[in-house]
């Protein structure tokens, strides 16, 4: 019994109590007292979590310290290697999206040595101004209930089932977006998908298939229909513009089919965004598989809910008429005013008319959206101004003529490709602007019709469907909350092989047959 208790040690025995074996060296014994202690606080999964985003760190590293290719200056370089790095950031989510736009401000300011006022004025662009007061407009209409009439008439001429009032919301956004501009119609358009997604289920989790579907028919609707007419987007001004300035000849009769007119335009385009109308609604529902194929109980709610909000109250209709004005003026005035200034007009309209409130506003907007977007056009700025984008295109056509793809079909889809890789990484009418010169005299040079070229140049950059900053339309629904960015690219790229397959088809068989 003595014997025991000489061996018995409290202190000693105590701290061996929980260890893996008591016969521990007292070296042994402080190392994993020291492990217990980093492992209770220090989140070691932290570092798989973020995995990817050490990875995209290493892969900027690597391309940046990389010998510099002929013709791309160094800043060039930097540029291309930020323009990466924010890509694997948006498709694999590491970090929380509006870390990705502050990490390009930084890269700009430190590793390109720009000014930080310039990149704080390259931020607040007029097509910035526009998303936020969007996303505002939308609020408003919310606000007021409109949302609810607008989804009540949709599903009133499509039915209950989720791929026709996928398709019946592609119809509506295309046919608007067509003529008054993809922007307008997702930020009108946004609260309806939301209407009826909520209807639905409260919990965003379980129908985060659903609401794929609805916010993307809405997207990709805006997104198909913005190439059918000149009015659709910027991108379909500017390469009219280039036609007329790099190929037109008064002096030449036959050059008069550079001067493109609207009917013209929407004949050639059109049938892109009718072919496509249908299939876009197969793919996303084949790819999400809603947690639901008919929506009956939503669309039973809706009624009720409209019909218990009664008839439309001034209110209402005063926000639709200032609505309306706020189109009106995108349609008529953008051009002296620009389009984000007129959205602030109209959401002044509804804060002074007390249609909304600024808390209403300020709660409802998703501002990472904004910096999102404002971030990536600054960026594209940069890979503009510092020839980044040029000397990709120039590299990329050059590897055309090494592979004997310079001509034919194989030249139309080298320069769609081209084309759309540019268009992920900046606006479609910054991607336009940048390579729709050195693209069309290209196509002249190798013999093949630049009036075709430029219809896929123009095209193909509204196929930047894989970030949530590709596309204006993209960055409003992506602030609804309900998507992820991998959802971008898992539905992105299927739409994007589908889209370049068509056009290659009409830019094959179709176009040269109206041209001749």
């Amino acid at each position: 019994m003595t014997q025991a208790a000489a061996t018995f040690s409290l202190p000693r025995d105590s701290l061996q109590a929980h260890e893996i074996s008591q016969r521990l060296t007292r070296f042994q014994r402080r190392g994993y007292q020291r492990y217990l202690i980093v492992r209770q606080n220090v989140d070691l999964n932290f570092f798989w979590t973020r995995r990817w985003f050490f990875i995209a760190m290493l892969v900027g590293f690597l391309l940046i310290v990389a010998p510099t290719p002929d013709g791309l200056t160094d800043e060039g370089q930097i540029v291309l290697a930020m323009s990466v790095v924010a890509t694997i950031l948006f498709v694999t989510e590491a970090v929380p999206l509006p870390t990705v736009p502050l990490l390009i401000i930084i890269g700009q300011v430190v590793l390109l040595k720009v000014d930080p006022t310039k990149v704080a004025q390259s931020l607040m662009t007029d097509s910035v101004l526009f998303i936020m007061g969007s996303l505002m407009l939308a609020v408003a209409i919310v606000k007021q209930r409109l949302d609810r009439r607008i989804a009540w008439s949709i599903v009133q001429m499509t039915g209950t089932n989720v791929y026709w009032i996928s398709f019946g919301i592609t119809a509506v956004c295309g046919t608007l977006a067509a003529f008054i501009g993809e922007h307008t119609v997702a930020a009108m358009m946004l609260p309806v998908g939301v209407t009826l997604i909520t209807l639905t289920s409260q919990d965003p989790k379980k129908v985060h298939n659903l609401a794929a579907v609805i916010l993307f028919s809405i997207s990709y609707g805006c997104s198909i229909a913005g190439v059918a007419t000149p009015s659709g987007g910027a991108r379909n001004a500017i390469i009219i513009s280039y036609w007329k300035d790099l190929f037109y000849d008064p002096l030449d009769a036959e050059s008069r089919r550079y001067l493109m007119d609207y009917l013209t335009w929407a004949v050639y385009a059109f049938p892109m965004f009718l072919i496509r109308l249908p299939i876009v609604a197969a793919i996303l529902v084949f790819t999400f598989k809603p947690e639901t194929t008919d929506m009956s109980r939503a669309v039973s709610k809706l009624r009720t809910q409209v019909i218990m909000d009664g008839p439309l109250k001034p209110s209402g209709w005063l926000t639709i008429f200032i609505f309306v004005l706020t189109i009106l003026g995108w349609i008529f005035l953008s051009q002296h005013l620009g389009l984000g200034v007129i959205a602030l007009i109209g959401v002044a309209a509804f804060l002074v008319f007390g249609l909304v409130r600024w808390e209403d506003i300020n709660s409802g907007v998703n501002w990472g959206v904004v910096l999102l977007y404002a971030a990536a056009i600054s960026l594209g700025v940069e890979m503009t101004e510092t020839g980044a984008a040029a000397w990709v295109a120039s590299s990329f056509l050059s590897l055309l003529d090494n592979i004997g793809a310079g001509s034919g079909l194989g030249f139309n889809a080298a320069i769609s490709l081209l084309t759309i890789a540019v268009s992920n990484t900046m606006t479609a009418g910054a991607a336009v602007a940048v390579l729709a010169p050195i693209l069309l005299n290209t196509a002249y040079a190798a013999h093949q019709d630049p009036l075709i070229a430029g219809f896929v140049t123009a095209i193909s950059s509204a196929f930047g469907y894989l970030t949530p900053a590709a596309q204006p339309a993209f960055t409003i629904i992506y602030a609804s909350g309900y998507l992820k960015g991998r959802d971008f690219f898992k539905v992105g790229m299927r739409m994007m092989i589908v889209s370049v397959i068509i056009l290659l088809a009409l830019a094959s068989l179709y176009w040269p047959f109206i041209a001749s």
